[in-house]
């Protein structure tokens, strides 16, 4: 195998259980195609046995940062994603819930000239096999509605947790980021508008998982993180370029 060029970074928290068989269907999907990749598992301060089940399932070309107390999603992203080392750096969520073959998808976008291709639950040609509850659904419409309106406009789905990026535009959008929570996408992508980056949305299958780690307080501190997005902004603190 060639040296890697691909990261694929997961943020983990409590994933001991679901971690062997996601790495599992990585491994196999890489191999089949003779693809080395880096994957870098984020651990969160996890009270089970994350750590020790990435370690013992991810094999050759996998990373496990651990340390510090459990501090959110966005922060196991930021770190993971300036940790790797790869050229493209694909982040997704430990339970695949968008299916590991769509990175094609968002490779074939990147290679038009994109800095960032994120996957889309909303858009025309997206496939949901398995939906959430009404009440996530609903919360998640609302959620993106007002992330248009003070954030991104024109972006229909900022959380699908599948998302890749340049390593420059990577390095651009995390380095300077604040947010641990969930709402850290909308951070990162606001950041990425700010500094001129290239972004495409595409259309995926996606499958929830009812073992979704969102908590209804997590999903509710995410409303509130827009309104510090924009105090992160009139204080300078996303200034900057490539």
């Amino acid at each position: 195998m060639s040296q890697a060029t691909l990261s694929v970074v997961i943020p983990a928290y409590n994933e001991g259980l679901r971690l062997p068989r996601t790495l599992a269907r990585l491994r196999e999907y890489f191999g089949a195609r003779g693809r080395a990749v880096e994957i870098v598992v984020a651990d969160d301060g996890s009270r089970d046995a994350t750590a020790e089940a990435a370690r013992e399932s991810g094999g050759p070309g996998t990373v496990v940062l651990t340390g510090g107390p459990n501090r959110g999603k966005g922060h196991a992203v930021r770190r993971g994603m300036l940790a790797a080392r790869g050229a493209l750096r694909l982040m997704t969520d430990a339970d695949l819930s968008t299916p590991i073959e769509e990175l094609e998808t968002l490779e074939a976008r990147l290679a038009q000239g994109f800095d960032i291709v994120i996957a889309s639950r909303a858009v025309a040609g997206a496939r949901i096999e398995v939906r959430q509850p009404f009440f996530r659904e609903a919360a998640g419409r609302l959620f993106n509605g007002i992330v248009r309106l003070v954030a991104v406009p024109g972006i229909e789905d900022t959380q699908c947790g599948f998302k890749l990026f340049t390593a420059p535009a990577a390095e651009a959008c995390f380095t300077p980021a604040r947010l641990d929570g969930f709402s850290f996408d909308v951070e990162a992508l606001f950041i990425a508008r700010k500094r001129g980056l290239r972004i495409a949305e595409v259309p995926v299958i996606w499958r929830n998982d009812v073992a979704t780690r969102v908590s209804a307080t997590g999903g509710a501190a995410a409303f509130a993180d827009l309104l510090r997005i924009r105090a992160n902004d009139l204080r300078g603190l996303y200034s900057g370029s490539l």
